[in-house]
């Protein structure tokens, strides 16, 4: 597991080969923008051929939890535990803040936040560990949602999966700003600037059958 330094240490596989001005390794960055988002990408190669997965998943600590199904060849694949050879993943999250609209097709561009990880995925057997991580995953879609709902039960906890990677190969690379236009285009007449994307929550609706006594929670009317 990386060492609790403000950095991440760059590697061969996390420096980009593009824009590497828009890299950073920065610990409280690549947090922030993992624990923003609500879906991860995990991309791993089946058969010789890549698959990417979009799934749920939070963060403890520096490991990442990423919940699946029992069922899922993927995970299978990665092994029951640390000792097992595990599955080689690259996880990825991303933020999308701005369209960049430049005077030129060749400039449009998007201002965001991701950041990828590389690692090992290993499925967590462990049953105190599963529960952590099965609690964190619902808390990360809503905080404080895992004391306010029903535990999984034998059967659901014998359905459900979850991997682990460790935070060791992760960079965040980042895109602020408006369009980077050519000196030459400035003067066509097009319009150029940026417009911003932003996230938010809806009034919460409640289910057809919820009983009409049960209030909303304090930690959905205080998102």
């Amino acid at each position: 597991m990386g060492a609790t330094t403000d950095t991440y240490a760059a590697t061969e596989r996390t420096v980009p080969t593009r824009s590497r001005d828009r890299a950073s390794y920065d610990r409280t960055l690549v947090h922030s923008i993992l624990d923003g988002a609500h879906v991860c990408h995990l991309g791993f190669v089946r058969d010789g051929a890549p698959v990417v997965l979009p799934t749920l998943y939070a963060r403890v600590g520096e490991r990442l939890y990423v919940h699946g199904s029992t069922g899922s060849r993927p995970l299978r694949a990665a092994g029951d535990g640390v000792a097992a050879p595990g599955l080689p993943v690259c996880l990825t999250v991303t933020h999308v803040d701005g369209l960049v609209l430049a005077r030129s097709a060749f400039h449009h561009s998007i201002n965001y936040r991701s950041v990828v990880v590389h690692g090992t995925a290993h499925q967590v057997t462990d049953a105190e560990e599963r529960r952590t991580a099965l609690d964190a995953i619902v808390d990360h879609v809503v905080p404080g949602r895992s004391a306010d709902s029903r535990p999984a039960n034998a059967k659901e906890l014998a359905a459900t999966a979850v991997v682990r990677i460790d935070l060791d190969e992760v960079s965040a690379k980042v895109r602020t700003g408006g369009p980077r236009d050519d000196a030459e285009d400035l003067d066509l007449p097009h319009w150029s600037g940026v417009i911003p994307v932003q996230g938010g929550y809806g009034t919460p609706i409640p289910a057809d059958d919820l009983d009409p006594a049960i209030a909303l929670p304090d930690y959905l009317t205080a998102r």
